[in-house]
């Protein structure tokens, strides 16, 4: 029953933020979802529904590296949309926590994407 009140409420959360975030091509939306084992980041133009760049701890060669904590695997794929976002050339973003509290593993994703050159 608690899990299903703290994701209802999480849901709740992300709705309200979604009302007033909103990406667009010169400033896209970074989404960041995280579940109880792996953590998820786009960048989407909202305007025409499209992701410009994402990254996860699911890909090959992250699952390649060796095993860390999930903060350290935040950190990673973190630096690792920042640089595809560079490569982009997308600077300026949106922050979009999805309804997560900014700590932990979405504090450290989102301080290693601003290490990588991304403005939020």
């Amino acid at each position: 029953m608690a899990a299903k009140t703290r994701r209802a409420a999480r849901l709740r959360r992300h709705v309200r933020l979604r009302k007033k975030l909103r990406g667009s091509a010169q400033r896209p939306r970074l989404a960041v979802f995280r579940s109880g084992r792996h953590i998820y980041a786009q960048l989407i133009d909202d305007d025409t529904g499209r992701t410009l760049v994402t990254a996860s701890d699911m890909e090959a060669d992250m699952r390649d590296e060796a095993p860390a904590t999930k903060t350290e695997i935040a950190k990673r794929v973190g630096e690792l949309v920042g640089k595809r976002a560079n490569d982009a050339g997308h600077r300026a973003v949106i922050f979009d926590r999805g309804g997560f509290t900014f700590a932990g593993r979405v504090k450290a994703l989102a301080e290693a994407a601003r290490e990588e050159g991304l403005e939020f």
